[in-house]
């Protein structure tokens, strides 16, 4: 092969990889707008909190997902806010449950292994809860100005459609994605009943049950949405320091409530430090084992009756 063959080909391959860079530089421009608008589409009508954060453990999420234990921690994961797939938390739980029962069979003995396991199915249900809970406080606490909105921006004579989305604009979370959601579903045709009720669910609420109920029944049979609206604001705020002075005078006991396992647990590590391989030898036998179960059932009846008993529907 000579010079001039040898350069004819250099230059040959060489546009042909200019071209295919070009185009391949042209695809992946078209593929990341075509999953842009996708996305766009997804967000507007509800669908897809898309905060852009790469994903994890997409396998499992789809797998998960297809069960009904994973639609079911995908509403509480929904509710909580948090930017968390049913795959990374459940993969999270796993980690954790895995790590507390060694920890459990090295600190104690083999036998607190599981037990420790069970106590990180119920610490990962627990910690969903408390976010439920803490987001649905901090939505009620926003619900009079929530309110107060929608009274002024009715009164100027602006749609209820309206209203929700400038609500949606001036609120911070949780009432401001909570509203957009709503607004994005309205926007795509979803009936406003349908919409305020899918909101309702995922926050339940006795006062956010009542506003739903007035935006309902005035939207759909034309009330004095304004007036209902500004008397349910006053009621809100009653209600917001009856809560909070509740709330305040039932610390203590809630605090009781988690003083109880801690120290059923803390006796136990107390126990195999004053005596090293007790824990071992006691559950060794099946009637230590027993007696261990019982111990754990009854610290569990207690802590769940003092949070019953200090329960206060206000």
């Amino acid at each position: 092969m000579d010079l001039q063959t040898l350069v004819k080909l250099t230059v040959g391959a060489t546009l042909l990889t200019c071209v295919l860079a070009v185009v391949g530089v042209h695809v992946y421009a078209r593929g990341r707008a075509q999953r842009a608008a996708l996305v766009d589409r997804l967000t507007a009508a509800g669908q897809v909190p898309y905060t852009g954060r790469r994903r994890h453990f997409r396998d499992l999420d789809r797998r998960l997902r297809r069960t009904r234990l994973g639609r079911e921690l995908e509403l509480r994961l929904a509710a909580t806010g948090l930017d968390v797939t049913p795959g990374e938390f459940f993969a999270a739980m796993i980690g954790l449950v895995g790590g507390l029962w060694l920890i459990g069979q090295a600190a104690l003995a083999p036998f607190f292994g599981p037990l420790a396991g069970l106590a990180g199915v119920w610490a990962a249900v627990q910690f969903l809860n408390w976010q439920r809970q803490k987001r649905i406080e901090k939505f009620i606490n926003q619900l009079p100005e929530l309110a107060r909105i929608l009274a002024n921006a009715t009164h100027a004579g602006l749609a209820l459609r309206t209203a929700i989305g400038m609500a949606a604009e001036e609120l911070e979370a949780p009432a401001g994605e909570e509203l957009a959601n709503v607004a994005n579903q309205l926007a795509v045709g979803v009936p406003m009943e349908d919409a305020l009720d899918e909101m309702a669910k995922r926050l339940p609420s006795r006062e956010l049950v009542v506003l739903v109920t007035t935006l309902v029944l005035s939207n759909r049979a034309g009330g004095q949405v304004v007036s209902a609206l500004r008397n349910l604001t006053e009621t809100l705020e009653e209600r917001k320091e009856t809560r909070r002075e509740v709330r305040t005078q039932l610390s203590q006991v809630n605090m009781t409530s988690y003083a109880v396992p801690v120290l059923g647990i803390g006796s136990l590590f107390l126990m195999n430090g004053v005596k090293d391989g007790a824990l071992e030898r006691m559950t060794g036998s099946p009637l230590g084992q027993g007696a261990v179960i019982i111990a754990f059932a009854l610290y569990t009846v207690g802590f769940v009756l003092i949070r019953r008993m200090s329960r206060i529907d206000v």
